[in-house]
């Protein structure tokens, strides 16, 4: 039964796998330019498992010791995890162990899958979310540790390297919204976040836009329902 839900979470896993490798060698070759040892990316990778505050953490360990600023920054850049997990209430609602380990290893990407994907006939559905989380953090802890050695021989330029997760989110993008015959959430959210990015910045619109898109699916969600019955 395991067997059968890492293959079937396998595939789901592959657009993940090419954006985790690059960004997370951008990440330990950034750490090991500020003097650290390969070991600390791949403790954080395994530990802290959140790319964002990951490359923030790195700038903290080399300033000052705040906590409380340490603390207050990682909830600002993580706010939205509290969204997705309000999403998964019930996909996450699983006996055992791998519930706890399911809401520790929910990352942008994995979340996507996991909200999104369909295990094949058979497949428990508690294994093949634990398996898309764990192979999902797996990348990022190999790519962080190689990058961590590479930066100690090797340096180049790595500008521009974060786009592959740009692309591989418009990938899954396109992918759901091929399945779908009724377009109304997806374009609900491309509206309200592109309104907030107008109204708050780049720099503080996903949270706005996150509490935006929640209120307005609320509001319609008998009316979606309708629709993905009828469908």
């Amino acid at each position: 039964m395991k067997l059968r839900a890492l293959k079937a979470a396998f595939p789901h896993t592959i657009p993940i796998l090419a954006g985790f490798l690059f960004l997370g060698m951008t990440y330990g070759i950034y750490m090991s330019s500020l003097g650290f040892s390969f070991v600390y990316p791949m403790g954080m990778a395994m530990i802290i498992f959140a790319g964002s505050m990951e490359f923030v953490t790195a700038n903290l360990l080399v300033g000052a010791f705040d906590p409380l600023q340490a603390f207050l920054m990682t909830l600002m850049i993580n706010a939205r995890h509290l969204f997705y997990g309000l999403a998964m209430l019930d996909k996450y609602n699983i006996p055992g162990l791998k519930r706890l380990y399911l809401i520790f290893g929910m990352a942008d990407e994995t979340f996507s899958v996991n909200c999104t994907a369909q295990p094949p006939q058979g497949v428990d559905r508690g294994w093949f979310m634990f398996f898309v989380t764990l192979l999902n953090q797996s990348y990022w802890v190999l790519g962080a540790t190689l990058g961590g050695l590479f930066g100690m021989v090797l340096h180049f330029n790595t500008e521009g390297l974060d786009f592959v997760m740009t692309a591989m989110f418009v990938v899954i993008f396109l992918e759901n919204w091929l399945k779908e015959k009724d377009h109304t959430s997806a374009l609900l959210g491309l509206g309200l976040s592109v309104l907030c990015l107008m109204v708050f910045g780049p720099e503080k619109f996903i949270i706005p836009a996150m509490v935006c898109i929640m209120l307005a699916l609320t509001a319609l969600r008998s009316r979606l329902e309708k629709g993905g019955e009828a469908a």
